[in-house]
């Protein structure tokens, strides 16, 4: 038990410290236009990669859950809301997965 408390406590200190130094150690604004550009788009790649190795390996067929990635994509790139393109994508996912499922 005595571990699990030490790990947790150089758990939290890690994580803390990866969210406070950055305010610690910059105390003026950032003007260089390519650093601000980079961390502009920090959280969209952050989520990204997050995010798309879940869609792919979501379901237990990758060629099911592709296809489903690539409609959802193909909504998304018209402009279509985040409601429907979830459900389309999970829509596509599952019946390319029974069809798959039942063909054979």
């Amino acid at each position: 038990m005595k571990e699990f408390f030490i790990y947790l406590a150089i758990l939290v200190g890690s994580t803390y410290l990866v969210r406070a130094l950055p305010f610690a150690l910059m105390r003026k604004k950032i003007t260089n236009r390519f650093i601000r550009s980079f961390l502009y788009y920090i959280p969209y790649t952050v989520l990204a990669a997050m995010t798309f190795p879940g869609a792919i390996f979501a379901t237990g067929n990758i060629v099911a859950a592709s296809a489903g990635l690539a409609a959802g994509g193909i909504l998304a790139l018209q402009g279509k809301g985040l409601t429907l393109v979830a459900f389309v994508s999970c829509l596509v996912s599952l019946i390319l997965d029974l069809v798959m499922i039942y063909a054979i």
